[in-house]
Formats: C-alpha cells, structure tokens, sequence
C-alpha cells in the first residue's frame, strides 16, 4: 500500500512506479520454484514439452480468494487461461475465483480455527495482511508484488462537484473534506474503515494531511470522524448505492441520498460506465498524495502446499503480470500495479484536467499509524467506558533494559500518551493493585470511570485530575501481584456500572503473575468471571503483559472469557498502541455479536 502520483497530461512522463517501502516478499526458495515453473510453461509454449494426457486429467486445480472488486477481472483471466490450455509444469491451469470479502477473510485466517479452502489470496490491500496475522497464531500468509492498484479519492454528483469549484480548483485532502463537509454544503458517505480499506486508508490519508495543516488536528480528524460515522456504510459497495441515483430535485434534495462518497478511482469507474449524462460522478484527487489499493498476491500456508500447487500458484501470479492481463485489469477499471495509467482509465472514472496531479509520491501510513487512526475511529464513532488497572507491584520498579527507566515510569507516559486519543464524551477510570494494597485487599480505586470532560472537585476536568493521578502512581516495595482478587472485583464494578451505547472494557497490566496465595485461585476466577459474563452487557477484558516477567497465556486466558484478549509488550512503552489495537479488535468482535 502507498501513494503514488497521478498521470497528468503528459502520460509517458507520469508514469513511474513507486512500489511499497513495505512491501514483502516471498521467500527466495519460492522464487526459485517461480523460476522452473515460468521455465517449464516458456518450454511449453515453444514446443518442446509434448502433453500427451488431455487436460481434465492432467490439470492441477487452485482456489483463489479475491475481493469482490477484481474478482471479475480476476476470473475473466483465468477462464481465458483454460481456455488457451495455459500449463504449470506440464499440468493445465485450471483456477476457481472466489469472490470474499478482505475483512472476513483477514478475522478467519487471524482466528486460524479452519484451514482454508483456498490457496491464494487477494485482498484489495495489504493492510489486510497485517490483520490475518492477529497475535501470530494464525494460518500464514506469503506475500509478494501487486498485480494491480487503484487510488482512493472522493467522488461526487455533478451538482456537487461543481458547487466546490470541479475541477479547476484544488484541495488537500484536509481541505477537501472540509469543504465538502463546511456548513452541511454536501452530504459525504464513507465505508466503515474497520470493514474497508478505502474507508481507512482515506481516514489516515485525512488525518495526515491535517496534521501538516498544524494546531488541533487530532480534534479535526475526530469531528469529521464522527459525522462521517453518521453516514457509514458497511463496505465499498452499500457506500455507492448511497449516492443520489438522478439530477432530480427530489433525489439530490432527498436527505437520506449522498451527495459524494471516499471511493477507489475503479469504482468510479465502474459506476460511470455503467451510468448515462449526469448520472456520472466526478472524482477529486486530493494534491497532496492518494493511497492506493495494491492487490498484493499472497500464498496462504505455503508450507503446506504441494509442489504442484505451488507451481499452479506462482504460474498464475506471472500469468497475471503479462501484457494480455494488465489489458484485462484495465478494461476493468484498474491501474498497473506501480500506479501507472492511461489518460483514458482516469477520464473513464471520472478525473479531468487539471486534475490528476503529478506530485512527487508520499510515504505510504505505516502499520502503526493505520493501528492508531482505526483505534480513534473506533473511540470516536462508539465513545469508551474503560477501567485501567495498573499493577504497582515491586517488580514495576525494575529498569527497562535501554531506557533508564523503570516499568512504571515507561508505563505511565504510555498510558498519558493514550489518554490524548480519547474524546471529552470518553469515561475512563483508574484503580491499582498490589498484595495488602489497601489492609487486605489487594487493589484500590485511584479514580472513579466518568467523563473525561466532566468537571472535578476542586477546578478542572476529570481528564486533567485522571493524568495527574497516572503520573504519580508508583510501585509498593515489597508488594506483590495480587491479579486474580483485583480482575473479580475490577469487573465486578466495570460490569454493575455498565452504560449502554458505549464501548465498556477492563484494561489491566501487569508485569508478573499472581502472587497471592491468599485469595481466589485461577480456576475459581475462571469460574466466577464465566458466571458473572453476559452478552447484552459485553465487558471484555484487555489484558497487557508487561515485560518478560509477564504469563501472556495466563492474562489471555482470563480475558478471553469475557470476550477479550491478552497481548504482550516487552517494551511499556507499546501500550499506548496495544490499548487502541486492543479497543478495534474487541469492538469488532463486539459487532460480530451483535450481527
């Protein structure tokens, strides 16, 4: 995934690839397998292999997920290669295309329950990819270079486009939305960014762009998170059936139709060519760079493909390279895989002069910038409720190796750093917990779970009075991890004080395992947690390891009872992203649930 320029109105000169600094690549034994496989079809194109078996029986099959939007071209491809009797290895090429969904596809390969049908995938990006890991314990994916891209930009109905000055005047991403969005001047729809990778990526591309414009842009990226949460759609395709489907006054007038949409250029594109006169959409290519979708080819459990599978695989990842296919990716709306377009591709999705822009490419968003702006969206559209439990045992007073710094002092500026990614209509709480913390109990609540814009006693605002209170916390000498009591009694009250409409979460660290052999036991917390879980007042726990001390498996354990999980940092100082990465994750189970 990245941005890449734009061809202008010199196309030779705009086009110049620019691939993904993070993108990867198969393992070097697979190349090589590549290699005698791309041999051995050159072979057989030229004559020098004889097949002597038809190619029902000799024909090796492969199953390939793709996501609805290049499925058909995708299969077109493959159909036209059984029809040429296209060989693997001396095996005709005989490929099935599913069309899936990224998102689904990425939650079942993370959850790793069932091997898959299915020994290719293409997600429309590779953010993707980073989802399907999860925790590591999932089904593995190989990926390599993309076999096609398409950028994000903003469509809208000729009447709207025109009212912000199309084409001729030009915006930042930041300024573009803004405009659209100034005064209610147009109604703009989105894709859910959880579901969507043209809903995230336009979400980080905004965010970005905000924050070169300078002052609070952290708060201008959640206020148009939150009005863009107010016409979501749940994928890429329910956004564009929002649109105003006529130039009638009644449609265009009618306040449940949008009036512009975040879309791939290629679904502009197959929108228009599917559209006549005004019902065509223009499209707005923001001048300070576009992500693009890449359409990376990935294997899916490599090791565990077969010789001829393998071949079949990599056989038909070169077979989606050549110059008959890249046709066929066109005709369909999509761009070559370095970004690279016609003239008549951009016109065709809507673009006119003097936009698309030749700039210089921007660096695509790293996975953690994608973690932190999907972690916002999330706290934004579904305001939190989160209880924090930190552990002030001893053993937090140990030194980080490399940082000079104990875990506690790490973990409280990690934990000051997240609080800036909530909104004032956020409640956040805090309680501590170490052996005889408080007589007999082995926790205390520091600060009761409210509104961060509240007012406290004595001036200022729950937010204020919650920092001061994470800054001073520090560890007992001699204390020691009382886990188990702390987690009942924690979501015990999380769960009595529960409040419908927000996302309500336990989020406990701790850097060691229990120590108190004087309360409950883990089976009886198992227990009495399963007893105490319900599903019309979801709770989950979000358990954080700290450090090598830590037992991941313990605190994951625990929290997955409540629909939750464990993570584990070795550095405090990665809670800040494990919490929102945490929040997506139990937010998207939530939902789940619910559907």
């Amino acid at each position: 995934m990245g941005r890449h320029s734009l061809p202008d109105s010199h196309a030779a000169e705009g086009r110049r690839g620019h691939p993904s600094t993070r993108r990867r690549t198969v393992a070097i034994a697979t190349l090589l397998v590549l290699a005698v496989a791309t041999g051995t079809a050159v072979a057989a194109k030229g004559g020098l292999l004889s097949f002597s078996e038809s190619c029902e029986d000799s024909a090796v099959r492969l199953s390939v997920v793709a996501s609805p939007d290049i499925a058909p071209a995708v299969r077109s491809i493959a159909e036209q290669a059984r029809a040429d009797e296209v060989k693997a290895d001396g095996h005709c090429l005989v490929v099935e295309v599913l069309a899936r969904d990224a998102h689904k596809v990425a939650e079942a390969l993370a959850a790793g329950d069932t091997e898959p049908d299915f020994q290719v995938w293409l997600p429309d990006s590779d953010l993707w990819l980073e989802r399907a890991k999860g925790l590591g314990e999932g089904i593995p994916v190989s990926p390599s270079d993309s076999v096609a891209s398409s950028p994000v930009a903003l469509a809208m109905v000729p009447s709207a486009s025109r009212a912000l000055g199309w084409p001729r005047k030009t915006y930042t991403w930041a300024e573009l939305v803004a405009g659209a969005l100034g005064s209610d001047r147009v109604r703009l729809g989105a894709a859910d960014p959880a579901r969507s990778a043209t809903g995230l990526l336009a979400l980080a591309g905004i965010g970005a762009s905000s924050a070169r414009q300078g002052g609070d842009s952290d708060t201008r990226v959640a206020q148009t998170a939150k009005v863009l949460a107010e016409r979501m759609s749940d994928g890429d395709t329910q956004v564009l059936e929002t649109l105003a489907r006529s130039t009638s006054g009644a449609e265009e007038g009618n306040p449940k139709r949008n009036q512009a949409a975040l879309i791939s250029e290629q679904a502009a594109f197959t929108h228009n060519t599917e559209a006549t006169g005004a019902g065509k959409l223009d499209l707005f290519y923001p001048e300070d760079g576009t992500p693009l979708l890449d359409y990376p080819y990935t294997l899916v459990n490599e090791a565990r493909l077969s010789t001829a599978e393998s071949r079949a695989a990599l056989r038909f990842m070169n077979l989606l390279g050549d110059r008959d296919a890249q046709a066929t990716f066109a005709e369909h709306g999509f761009r070559a895989g370095d970004g690279s377009a016609e003239d008549s591709l951009v016109a065709a999705a809507g673009g006119r002069k003097p936009q698309p822009y030749a700039e210089p490419a921007v660096e695509a968003p790293s996975d953690e910038e994608l973690r932190e702006t999907l972690g916002m969206w999330t706290i934004t559209v579904q305001s939190a409720r989160l209880t924090t439990v930190v552990d002030a045992s001893g053993s937090m007073a140990t030194l980080v190796p490399g940082r000079n710094q104990s875990r506690m002092n790490v973990t409280k500026e990690s934990l000051i750093q997240a609080l800036d990614q909530f909104t004032p209509d956020d409640e956040i709480g805090l309680w501590r917990f170490a052996t005889t913390l408080d007589g007999e109990k082995d926790y205390r609540r520091l600060m009761e779970t409210k509104r961060l814009g509240d007012p406290a006693a004595g001036g200022g605002t729950h937010r204020e009075k919650l920092t001061a209170a994470f800054a001073a916390l520090q560890p007992v000498p001699g204390g020691a991890t009382g886990l188990y009591d702390t987690t009942l009694a924690s979501y015990k009250e999380a769960r009595s004080t529960y409040v419908k409409g927000k996302f309500n979460a336990l989020v406990i660290l701790t850097d060691g395992s229990n120590q108190d052999t004087d309360g409950i036991s883990r089976s009886g917390l198992v227990t009495e947690l399963k007893k105490l879980v319900d599903p019309e007042r979801p709770v989950p726990v979000i358990a954080i390891a700290v450090g090598p001390d830590a037992d991941r498996d313990e605190v994951a354990e625990i929290a997955r009872i409540t629909g939750g999980d464990g993570y584990e940092v070795s550095d405090p100082a990665e809670i800040q992203a494990v919490i929102l990465q945490a929040i997506m994750a139990a937010g998207q189970n939530g939902r789940a649930a619910e559907e």
